[in-house]
């Protein structure tokens, strides 16, 4: 399989400014999504979508290519993972004739991976023909079936409307379903999913589950995953080059 690692770093953000590129135990952030995917059996290229020169640069030196600059009009808070992944396969189609098989998306933010696990999904979701897309998720702490909403009068209400339960929000948490949270450990998506519909995942999202998982979005989430690095407890994929300057 032909299954290319993409990973979107674009360079604006509101929560961390620069979060693509702040430091994480003396690497940018980014380094260590690129030393995960280059470590992968199961990846046979590691390209960065970034409409920063900076990023680019960072990219390119961790070892990722940068064989295009993503346009501003797909760099913006709300510009969809559908509008960049689309942008990347075009490009690759128009300038090297390449559709990959599969394109594992790799969110720059979450630096935590294990190799070998991006690995196994790559593995079963290239054994799951019917599979639309591969999303890994841990599984929840807390479930949302007993959550409430809001109506206008100010009154708390089940999301439930047709659990006939009395009170089943009191019920205990084993009384419902598992849930699971997305996490940004790995996705794995079809190219023709992508180019054919409006949807990234289709119908068919093979289910991964993975550790739990931690994303960097606040000041307080860097803090805590290098406090984690320090005292050797987080599983940052090795990166081989002298920290980039």
């Amino acid at each position: 399989m032909n299954s290319i690692a993409i990973i979107p770093a674009r360079g604006g953000s509101k929560g961390i400014q620069h979060k693509n590129i702040v430091k994480l135990n003396e690497h940018p952030v980014i380094a260590y999504s690129i030393a995960a995917a280059k470590a992968c059996s199961q990846i046979s290229r590691v390209i960065v979508s970034t409409d920063s020169h900076q990023i680019a640069d960072i990219a390119k030196y961790y070892g990722a290519e940068v064989p295009f600059m993503r346009p501003a009009e797909y760099a913006t808070d709300t510009s969809t993972d559908r509008e960049f992944l689309l942008h990347a396969l075009n490009w690759l189609s128009e300038h090297e004739d390449v559709q990959p098989d599969l394109l594992v998306h790799l969110r720059s933010t979450t630096p935590l991976r294990d190799p070998r696990v991006i690995d196994e999904a790559v593995a079963l979701f290239s054994n799951s023909p019917k599979a639309t897309s591969l999303r890994s998720a841990h599984m929840a702490s807390k479930t949302p079936y007993k959550w409430f909403e809001m109506d206008e009068n100010g009154f708390f209400q089940g999301i439930r409307p047709l659990d006939m339960r009395p009170e089943y929000y009191n019920l205990p948490r084993q009384m419902f379903p598992a849930v699971y949270d997305p996490n940004g450990y790995v996705d794995i998506l079809r190219p023709s999913q992508i180019l054919d519909s409006e949807s990234v995942h289709g119908e068919f999202i093979l289910g991964f589950i993975t550790p739990f998982c931690h994303e960097i979005d606040e000041p307080g989430d860097l803090l805590f995953m290098n406090y984690l690095a320090e005292k050797n407890t987080a599983l940052l994929p090795y990166c081989a080059e002298i920290p980039f300057a």
